[in-house]
This record gives C-alpha cells, structure tokens and sequence, in this order.
C-alpha cells in the first residue's frame, strides 16, 4: 500500500482528529470474544501501526474496550509505514517491545512468524478467522502459516478505476472502460491536446516514474487484467519465481508502450496519480479507495465516479498480530476482536476509508452516502484478487523490477515491437531471479 495515507470522508471527524494525508451483520458471537481483563490485573497494551490516519479507529476501537475491559489501557502509536517497520524489526528482534498489538501485511509478518515473534492465535480468535461467515479464503491465508492462523484480518489495499464524468460525458462515452483494449480506446477519446499537440490532459494515467516499488504493483495491476497475469508465482511450497515474459506481461508492457510512444496518450514527465486527477489533469486511473476521502477533502466538487477492473484487483490485506505474554496475551487478543465489531468497521470505512476485510458486514449507509466505495466493496461475482508474496526479499525484487520498468518506458524503439518487448522482459526476468537465487528461494 505504499505507505500511503488517507483522509476521512467525514470531514467533520478530519478536523476533529487534524489528520493530513502523507505519503476491511451482527455483533460477535459472544462465544468468540475472550473473556475480559479484571481490573485487577492492570495492563497495558501498546497498538502499533504504520498509518498515521489510523490512530483515531485504534482510539475509538478503545474507548469501547474499556467499557468491558476496564483494567487495560490500549496506547496507540501510529507512525508512517517505513518508520513503523523499522520500529517492528528493532522491537521485536530486541525483545524490548513488551505488550504489542502489531499491524502488518501478510508478506512482512511472514518473517516474524518464522522466527516465532508473533503468538499464535488463540482458539477462539481463529474459529472466528476460520469461520467463511466472516472472512474470503484469500483473507483466511492471509493471516495463516502452515495452516495455522497468527493474525486477524482488518482492512486492505485494492485497485478501482477512477473516472472524469464530465471528460467522459464529452468523449462520448457511455461509462467505464470493460476490457483492456477498451482502456487504450478510451484514452485516446480523452487525451486532450493544445495547438502544439501537447498533451494538455492525459486520457489514463500511467504510473511511469516516482517510488520504486509502486511502479512494479501498479505495473503488476495491468499485468493481471489479462487473464491474471502473475509478476511472481510460488511454485512449490517456499520457492518462488519471477515471471515477467510471458503472455500478460508483453500485452501489459505493449499497452504502456503504445500509450506513450504511438498514441501519446501519456507521458513521463505528465502529471499523475491523485493530484492530476483532482486537478483535472488526466481523465482516468487506477488507486487504492483512499483517494475518495482525498478528493473530499480537495477536490469536493469534482464529477467522477468509480469502477471495478476488467479481471481482478490486487488486495493488500493489513492484519493484526500480537507478540505478548500471559495475562497481557489475552488483552492483546480481546482488543484485535474489537476492532472486527461491525459497528468498529463501518466506522473506519466511513471514517477513514480503507476497507474492512470482513464481509458479513452492511455496509450499505456508507456506499450509499458515498458511492464511489461500491467499486470496491460490491465487486462482480468471480472478482479476482491477488496479493504480494510472503517473500522476505519482496521489496527489494519489486524495486529492481520497477527500475527496469523506467527503462523500458523511455524505450521508443521497444514500442510495437513484440520481439524487442520479450526480450526486455526476459532480461529484467532474469535478473529479478538471481535475488531469489542469493536468497535461496528460486523455484529452479
């Protein structure tokens, strides 16, 4: 996810809580919850997280622990994603952390469930992980190692179309793009020129420069709209391998190619993402939900709307981990449940805007007060998901990737050229699988 952050959508609760953007049916089952803490064993629990946007859920999860857990004190320490996993790596290996409640994606948390930092959960907490009631298979391993569930799942990442009414309304097309050749067909409708040729608004903005390892997921993004289209795939159990030349990755690489350098849809030095599309700098792109909170706090009169993607989405799931000891270890857990109370998720998507990973939850009040959530939490029956690897290495073969990727954007001479574009990937392909070589995690 970036280390992004976001804004709420209830502005009132923004100013409230002063947040700035830098950088997922019923109550649970009583026999699910742990029982509470006694006052008489007072304890204190700390709650780390890596967005900063967060703190005020984690502080109001804990304004209702209280009221059955009145011997525990919840502190929530929220900070920047990179800071926060430094912060982990430090507290854990050191052992200094005590009591923590940590939030970590699946592939970061799989390094400290190897080396037993994190607790396993407890009974009760992976019935209700386990139970398909509350959570999707994707979600349900996520959280798992060798079939044994570390973590609860609470909210993710995931990819939605971004569109321009009124660009689209006079392109004269009649909503969202379908398939991805449609995606280029409608970029050209809408790129807009000056007398020079110019681009003055870019038809679909591509992630072509900035952080490293962004452009290798977003890149990955478009991969996988072709028949899902896999960057990196566990061959066998612990061995991975990076597949860059195959079919979706020349049609992929082949439509930033065209897009650039034939149709000129876009290019390098455009303005991008979020900011471009709040300023009414390019007619379309695909981001996280965050940027429906960020266009409410910038950008509130704009006229868009959202849109699943042709095949599937990639999913970021952030989970909660404990690493505790004792009566301390049961607080920790009791805390996370709390956070999956329906009340507790809709409250964060309304207020914060990540999605909640729970999915026997009504959601409606929001996605009706704000439809553009409904692209990405009432998405088409077969929907795919995906998401990065439990890979130690994972950071680091992503941004190698993606400083291939920057290459090959300048590369005119690729565009068109079906032999040169295979090439270029196998070479990149190549040298991504000497990390996992070194790393001794190359499915040979």
């Amino acid at each position: 996810m970036e280390g992004k952050t976001t804004m709420s959508i209830n502005k009132n609760a923004i100013l409230r809580a002063g947040i700035n953007r830098s950088a997922v049916l019923g109550s649970v089952a009583a026999g699910v919850m742990m029982a509470g803490i006694s006052g008489a064993f007072a304890q204190t629990v700390t709650v780390w997280s890596g967005y900063p946007e967060l703190a005020p859920f984690y502080e109001h999860v804990a304004e209702g622990f209280r009221e059955t857990h009145p011997g525990v004190t919840i502190d929530v320490q929220a900070i920047p994603l990179r800071e926060h996993e430094r912060r982990v790596a430090l507290g854990l290996s050191s052992g200094s952390a005590g009591a923590v409640v940590v939030e970590l994606n699946s592939a970061t948390a799989s390094r400290y469930i190897e080396n037993e930092l994190f607790n396993q959960a407890l009974e009760g907490v992976a019935d209700f992980v386990q139970d398909s009631e509350n959570f999707g298979e994707f979600f349900v391993d996520a959280v798992s190692y060798d079939g044994t569930v570390y973590g609860v799942p609470l909210f993710r990442g995931q990819s939605a179309l971004f569109y321009n009414l009124d660009m689209f309304e006079e392109a004269g097309l009649d909503g969202p793009p379908q398939t991805m050749e449609e995606y280029t067909e409608y970029a050209k409708a809408l790129t807009k020129r000056d007398d020079s040729g110019n681009i003055d608004v870019t038809g679909w903005s591509l992630r072509l420069s900035g952080g490293g390892q962004g452009i290798a997921e977003k890149f990955w993004i478009n991969m996988f709209q072709f028949d899902g289209g896999m960057m990196i795939e566990e061959v066998t159990p612990g061995k991975f391998r990076i597949n860059l030349n195959n079919e979706a990755g020349r049609a992929a690489l082949g439509q930033y190619l065209d897009n650039i350098h034939i149709e000129k849809t876009v290019a390098v030095e455009s303005p991008a993402d979020a900011e471009a599309f709040e300023r009414e700098q390019t007619a379309m792109f695909i981001r996280e939900s965050w940027v429906i909170g960020d266009i409410a706090a910038k950008a509130p009169d704009l006229n868009y709307a959202t849109a699943p993607l042709p095949y599937g989405a990639i999913g970021l799931p952030a989970n909660l981990y404990v690493s505790a000891e004792g009566e301390a270890e049961q607080a920790a857990w009791d805390y996370i449940q709390a956070t999956n109370d329906p009340e507790n998720l809709v409250w964060l998507l309304e207020n914060v805007g990540w999605l909640p990973n729970r999915h026997n939850v009504d959601y409606s009040p929001v996605t009706e007060a704000e439809p553009a959530f409904a692209a990405f939490v009432d998405y088409p029956e077969g929907y795919a998901f995906f998401t990065l690897p439990a890979l130690a290495p994972i950071e680091e073969v992503l941004t190698r990737i993606a400083a291939q990727l920057v290459n090959a954007f300048a590369a005119s001479q690729l565009a068109g050229d079906e032999e040169a574009i295979g090439n270029f990937l196998q070479a990149a392909e190549d040298e991504a699988n000497q990390i996992l070589r070194r790393e001794g995690l190359l499915a040979e």
